[in-house]
This record gives structure tokens, C-alpha cells and sequence, in this order.
């Protein structure tokens, strides 16, 4: 591959970080920014339009991760969610295309544009009905990309589900609030225990990603959005379950109800990635879960109390 400078915006998130190691490894240049950098020189806001503008100016591919991530901080802050995920995705777009060498670029979606699916699995052809503020966010993004795309821009769409794999992951994302719970002894708060949801490995997403910024470098036509997704369905229930007996934890297990913004089930159809791509999910649930315990109980540093699933 090419070794031709890609900006990596939230490059300290989960998946963020994941693709800085991986690609470094690979030799690949990264200019990493993100608001939590501890590097002063990465430390740039996507609302700054200047600081984008000029940074673009630089870049030959841009991968777009930046943003307010968690559903229930969207609720809590629609003004911010707003900014962030929508004026500095179009801060992002307005510099690519006025670039003099307009890079590529791939923005990190969401299935939460879907809302409720009317069926499961879900493919990327499916409406488009968000329910959240952060779903509402992510929809208006893929349609400011689209329209990106129409003026020539050589952009794509990715939609995540729910991906896992870091102890260092935010402490109320359900995998790793399950698995902190566990660790510690304490009760695995459930939200729903039969809502089905479709995990993936964030080495998964990273290798993704990869594939897709190959074909992008390579001026391949994609379509306007790919989903990466396990496409097996795994209910709550059954993920506490599974944390707990891998664990060897005897935790407990509560069950309350979910939010109306929250949805209550996706199982994604991985069929388009795997024919453009050939990609594939490796890691196995049960994989990845007891690799991240195990990371869980090398570094109980990490371990905070909080239980809370959103």
C-alpha cells in the first residue's frame, strides 16, 4: 500500500487508537487528532474549521472517527452532539473538497441510523428511521458524505454495531461494564435482557477499515455505505451469561428497563463487506471476551465501579 499521509480523526478512541497501532505497524503514515491527545501537536478540535482546513491541505485520505459516540450523552447534550458529529463532519467535507488533491475519505457511521428494524438481519438497504439524537447525527452525516460524493469527493459511509475489544473502552459500554462487573463481584446491571445485538471485535473493524482504505487508494468505485458487522445475533442475557461463566465470577445478574432512544435490537448482514472486500470477521465472541478479561484482570487499575448500562 501506499504510504501516503492519512488523518486520523478521535484517534484516541477505541477504534481510533486501534487503527494508529495497526497501521503504524504496517508502515503506513498517520497523522493522528483528537480533543483527549496528550500530544500537543494531535490535540485538534473537528469544530475548528481553520485547524482542519490546513491540516487536510496535507493529507491524502482522511478516516473520520471523531465524535460524541455514546447515545445517552447525545440525549443529555443535543447542542454539543450536534457540533461535534454534524458541523465537524462538515468541516471535515468542506476542506477534502476544497483541497487542492481532495483526499479520500471514510466516515464512521452507525446502525443506530436505522431506529427500530423492521427486520432482522439488517443490510444497508434498509430504511434509515434513527430514534436517538446520536442515530439522528450519524443519518445527517451519511447524508452530508452522499452529497460529498455527488460533487466528486471519493467518500464512503461505514456502519459499526457494537464494537468491543479495550479495557481502556468507555467504562458504561456494555461489554466492558459487564466485564468490570464481573471482575470486581459486583451485579451485571441488564437493560433488557432479550435485546439482541450484534458484537464486533475492534481487530475486526480495524482489518475492515484496511480493506476499504486499500480500494480507496485504488480509486475503486463503493457504494455509498458498508456495513462491518459480525452478523450473529447475541441477546444480553446470553452475553452476561457468558461473561460470567468465563470469567468464573459469581456476579449476579439484575434486569431493568431500557430507554425509549435505546434500541432494542440489531443483528447486521455482512454480505456486501464480504463481497467487496473478502472481509470477514476472525474474532469469535467467546475469543475476544476472554481476551479482554483477561486484559481486565492485568490492569485493575482501570476497574472503576460503574455498572451502568446505556
Amino acid at each position: 500500500m501506499s504510504t501516503n499521509l492519512i488523518l486520523v480523526t478521535g484517534s484516541s478512541g477505541l477504534i481510533g487508537s486501534s487503527i494508529v497501532q495497526s497501521f503504524r505497524s504496517l508502515g503506513i503514515s498517520i497523522s493522528p487528532i483528537d480533543l483527549k491527545a496528550e500530544n500537543k501537536l494531535e490535540f485538534v478540535d473537528i469544530r475548528d474549521a481553520a485547524r482542519i482546513r490546513q491540516l487536510i491541505q496535507k493529507c491524502d485520505g482522511i478516516i473520520h472517527l471523531a465524535a460524541i459516540s455514546r447515545v445517552a450523552e447525545a440525549e443529555r447534550d443535543p447542542a454539543i452532539c450536534h457540533t461535534t458529529n454534524i458541523i465537524g463532519l462538515r468541516n471535515v467535507i468542506d476542506a477534502a473538497l476544497s483541497a487542492s488533491n481532495p483526499p479520500w475519505l471514510i466516515f464512521a457511521s452507525s446502525r443506530e441510523v436505522y431506529g427500530q428494524p423492521e427486520t432482522l438481519p439488517v443490510d444497508e438497504g434498509h430504511p434509515c428511521q434513527p430514534i436517538s439524537v446520536y442515530g439522528q447525527s450519524k443519518a445527517e452525516g451519511e447524508r452530508l458524505v452522499e452529497v460529498a460524493r455527488k460533487s466528486g469527493l471519493n467518500a464512503i459511509s461505514v456502519r459499526l454495531a457494537n464494537v468491543y475489544g479495550s479495557e481502556t473502552d468507555h467504562p458504561e459500554r456494555v461489554i466492558p461494564s459487564f466485564i468490570r462487573a464481573a471482575t470486581i463481584g459486583r451485579p451485571l446491571q441488564i437493560h433488557g435482557s432479550k435485546r439482541v445485538f450484534d458484537f464486533t471485535h475492534v481487530d475486526d473493524v480495524t482489518s475492515g477499515i484496511l480493506a476499504i482504505v486499500r480500494l480507496m487508494q485504488a480509486r475503486e468505485c463503493l457504494p455509498p455505505q458498508l456495513q462491518l458487522v459480525s452478523g450473529i445475533p447475541v441477546t444480553l442475557g446470553e452475553l452476561a451469561n457468558s461473561i460470567i461463566k468465563l470469567s468464573g465470577s459469581r456476579s449476579s445478574v439484575l434486569t431493568a428497563e431500557y430507554k425509549d432512544f435505546e434500541v432494542s435490537n440489531f443483528v447486521g448482514d455482512g454480505t456486501r463487506a464480504k463481497a467487496l472486500l473478502g472481509w470477514s470477521p476472525t474474532v469469535s465472541l467467546e475469543v475476544g471476551l476472554s481476551q479482554l478479561i483477561q486484559e481486565f484482570r492485568e490492569n485493575l487499575t482501570f476497574i472503576q465501579p460503574a455498572v451502568r448500562i446505556a
